[in-house]
């Protein structure tokens, strides 16, 4: 039985759409930045932690996926806006700029953890401030690293990607596969 240690409807649809059985089971850590920290190791360490930390919670013959994606612009993590304010300073900083998403995936066994972090490389067009505004009051910012959703409205700013695009949706499906085979959650045909 694998368990998706989050309570996140893309990664949840995600894993449906590669066809493997779970049940979601949502866990809170402290996702704060240690000083010095780099993004991907950052990614890596949340990815493992809340994989760990819902291992322990669902006790013995468990598998957890744990996962966790970053936007990273300037050399900054842009999280999920506070306000509006927030949301149209991140967005003026993606617009007509390229930017990295870092997505961690980590399993935990009672045998192993491993984890894979894939980088992506985002390009948005320009923005101007009233499409921004426009956007923010969709909602769809609102809970988005980076305020933006690139599987939904949000998908209109890009103007290409380099890498995956379901990591930068929240769970890169490839290498997610490549790890579940590994533990034998997936057979290979």
């Amino acid at each position: 039985m694998l368990l998706l240690a989050s309570q996140s409807p893309r990664r949840a649809e995600l894993l449906k759409q590669i066809g493997v059985p779970y049940s979601q089971y949502p866990v809170n850590i402290d996702e704060t930045v240690l000083s010095h920290e780099t993004p991907d190791a950052y990614v890596q360490r949340m990815a493992q932690e809340k994989s760990s930390f819902g291992y322990k919670r669902a006790g013995a013959k468990k598998l957890v996926l744990g996962a966790d994606t970053i936007v990273v612009a300037q050399g900054c993590i842009l999280g999920k806006p506070k306000d509006k304010a927030d949301a149209m300073r991140m967005l003026s900083i993606l617009s007509d700029n390229s930017h990295q998403v870092f997505t961690a995936v980590t399993i935990t066994s009672a045998k192993q953890q491993k984890t894979i972090v894939v980088e992506t490389k985002v390009c948005f067009g320009p923005l101007s401030t009233q499409q921004m505004a426009w956007y923010w009051q969709t909602g769809e910012p609102q809970d988005k690293a980076g305020s933006y959703g690139i599987q939904g409205l949000g998908g209109q700013f890009v103007k290409h990607i380099k890498g995956s695009y379901s990591a930068v949706v929240g769970l890169p499906l490839y290498q997610t596969r490549m790890l579940l085979t590994e533990f034998g959650i997936i057979n290979e045909c």
